[in-house]
């Protein structure tokens, strides 16, 4: 699937919640499950489910950074076309897109939490990106072009005249190239982390071939490869490398933990 897109913000944030109340939960109940940190899974190797990261994620509460979201955080995805993936290999369609689906709620930080699980990248890579898209606001529009408005959205209803957004969301994803992910890329957090990193993981496991074709030397297991893919629908020209090292500065930085990150 080609995707060229231009981020739209920068920046980022995140705190563990603590237990408060006058009666302390029971010991069971505040015992964390599964991964502290979810790592990066080799291309071709087993993902969890959707729901086992969701009950992992759930069990290490954190607190809402970005009360912008709230509406957002609590909408579900939505599944997308079963043809999705046109270009690639047909294991993206067959395997990829059917797990896309948004189906989770939480915190924005858990929410990138459960994408990072879902997919298997590293979630600082995700905090690191998510900041550097759109500050960790689902609220966020870019790209902003005379066509390739999404319905409801033509020129001059958000605000440009003649103009409309054609990137949505935390990961900015670009509607023109993702047109059976309407409307839920924008209304909902989750099932826009979803579909940029399921798009992420049909790159990483080596499904993306279409990318020799616009360029050379791609292959599966470059992670930071498929980032700068996610800017530039190219393999390591020079404005994904430029991309890659914005990423990798606030990634460096855990700008995320900063405190003119935290909008709660």
């Amino acid at each position: 699937m080609r995707l060229v897109r231009i981020s739209a913000a920068i920046a980022v944030g995140l705190m563990l919640a603590t237990t408060t109340g006058a009666q302390a939960a029971p010991s069971h109940a505040l015992k964390p499950i599964g991964p502290k940190f979810f790592n990066t899974i080799p291309p071709g190797k087993k993902l969890p489910s959707g729901a086992q990261c969701a009950k992992w994620v759930r069990s290490r509460p954190i607190k809402e950074n970005k009360g912008v979201n709230r509406k957002f955080n609590h909408t579900r995805g939505q599944h997308i076309s079963n043809n999705f993936f046109s270009g690639d290999k047909p294991q993206a369609n067959k395997l990829i897109a059917p797990r896309v689906n948004g189906n989770f709620t939480g915190t924005t930080a858990q929410i990138l939490r459960w994408a990072a699980c879902k997919w298997g990248i590293n979630q600082n890579i995700v905090f690191a990106q998510a900041a550097v898209e759109s500050w960790w606001r689902q609220t966020t529009k870019g790209v902003w072009e005379t066509n390739g408005c999404p319905p409801g959205h033509g020129p001059g209803v958000d605000g440009k005249a003649g103009q409309c957004p054609q990137s949505w969301g935390i990961l900015q994803n670009r509607y023109p190239f993702e047109r059976s992910s309407w409307p839920g890329i924008m209304k909902s957090t989750a099932m826009n982390a979803d579909l940029a990193y399921g798009i992420w993981r049909t790159c990483f496991d080596g499904y993306e071939t279409w990318l020799n074709t616009v360029g050379h030397g791609y292959k599966a297991g470059d992670a930071w490869g498929c980032v700068g893919r996610w800017f530039a629908g190219r393999w390591h020209t020079q404005p994904a490398q430029q991309y890659i090292a914005f990423v990798r500065k606030y990634l460096k930085e855990k700008i995320w933990t900063t405190p003119d990150f935290q909008q709660p």
